[in-house]
């Protein structure tokens, strides 16, 4: 009899989440964009390349339904907002060279589209998360970090920098705190590592505190973590791998993750909201041939998509206290040659965790069940490649989204 009440309990949940989503998508015909009739169910991707419902694995830890294809042009860098089912997608100005603009994308049934100029001094963005209180938090190459009021569509906040920013993120633990990762600063007179810089939206003037890192390469992403006491821990990544720093009084140095030296470059590195599971992706590092001639003919154009890529790694780690981490399971994977990747896990309480990231072989997304990296489901793939995931989630939603450069896909995970 339990598992009766149990099936019919389940059905009514898909039926009221599939009217749920019928009903938005007659929102959306009203509102901001024109979007696709969105999915009722996940199309998943076998490995014969045929689409199947449900999760490859039959895993019950999570749903994610396809609920939105959105057409975008130049897109780069995404950022999501469950809360007010808000998106922001940057990219290039069609038609003008060096002109960056922002794409504010209402899920609940907007009357206009939402095109946000940024100063021509910003530069290409390349990070972007939203922050409590409707705030978009904005790395650029322009040497700026602004901060964007989602509200009034006007930019609140901006400080110069000394170097490019590659990486941004909000602070756990203190929400008038935030973070820019920089990429090195080499000139005639100094050389410097790339840094960790700390702000506080209260104070104008400049950062709290900067620390130089461990090397010369940029910082690609920043994971503030969640802590139980005053002293405060961010987990970064550069090329050489996931690093952790203490900010605040300490004044302790940055050190690496150890036993991750022999996984190649580090080119994403994902956690949940505590801070508790990690995922860092890595690809072989380049090996110079001694041979004059390649020994293997380039790849053509009319080569099948699945040889594109390069075979790489995701590592997930465990932290079991503020410094300590356990190297967990190992996956293979198919990542970027050049591009540093993006990836995010999925949580929820009472659920195990998933792991979201596009495959460059298909140009699609895939979702792994943590900490086992059993395969959860793979998704319709993109024209392009996949360059930012981003997950968020509220009381009552999880929302995940993924952006190539000419399609948003957005997800509703419960």
């Amino acid at each position: 009899m339990e598992e009766i009440k149990k099936s019919k309990k389940m059905a009514c949940l898909e039926v009221a989440s599939a009217e749920a989503l019928q009903r938005r998508s007659r929102h959306l015909d009203e509102g901001w964009i024109s979007v696709t009739e969105p999915m009722l169910e996940n199309r998943l991707m076998s490995q014969n390349n045929l689409y199947t419902h449900g999760n490859i694995n039959g895993s019950s830890h999570h749903r994610c339904v396809l609920q939105n294809e959105i057409p975008v042009d130049g897109a780069r860098v995404l950022g999501i907002d469950a809360s007010s089912q808000i998106l922001i997608v940057s990219g290039k100005k069609p038609g003008q060279d060096g002109e960056h603009i922002l794409n504010k994308i209402s899920l609940l049934g907007q009357r206009e589209i939402g095109q946000i100029q940024l100063p021509p001094n910003t530069g290409a963005v390349r990070d972007l998360c939203i922050l409590p209180g409707s705030l978009a938090l904005i790395a650029s190459l322009g040497k700026k970090l602004s901060l964007l009021s989602m509200f009034s569509n006007n930019l609140v906040l901006k400080y110069d920098l000394p170097v490019p920013a590659w990486s941004c993120s909000g602070d756990v633990n203190e929400p008038y705190h935030i973070y820019a990762g920089l990429q090195a600063a080499i000139s005639l007179y100094y050389e410097q590592n790339g840094m960790l810089l700390m702000f506080d939206v209260r104070q104008t003037a400049g950062c709290l505190e900067s620390i130089e890192g461990l090397s010369r390469f940029p910082i690609h992403s920043i994971c503030s973590l969640e802590e139980n006491h005053c002293s405060r821990k961010v987990l970064t990544a550069s090329s050489i791998g996931p690093c952790l720093w203490d900010v605040g009084d300490s004044r302790e140095r940055p050190f690496l993750i150890p036993e991750l030296g022999s996984q190649g470059i580090c080119i994403s590195l994902a956690c949940d909201s505590s801070g508790t599971d990690i995922v860092a992706s890595f690809r072989p590092k380049m090996e110079i041939s001694r041979d004059p001639m390649p020994s293997q003919t380039p790849a053509s154009p009319s080569q099948p998509l699945h040889l594109a890529g390069k075979l790489g790694s995701h590592v997930h780690l465990k932290r079991i206290n503020g410094t300590y981490f356990q190297k967990g399971h190992v996956v293979s994977c198919y990542v970027s040659e050049v591009r540093m990747s993006k990836s995010a896990i999925i949580c929820a309480e009472g659920k195990n965790p998933l792991f979201a990231c596009g495959d460059e072989s298909t140009h699609g997304l895939c979702l792994w069940n943590l900490p086992s990296f059993q395969l959860h489901s793979r998704y319709q793939p993109h024209q392009y490649p996949i360059l930012d995931i981003k997950y968020s989630c509220s009381v009552r939603l999880g929302l995940l989204g993924c952006v190539s450069e000419n399609k948003l896909q957005v997800f509703s995970c419960f």
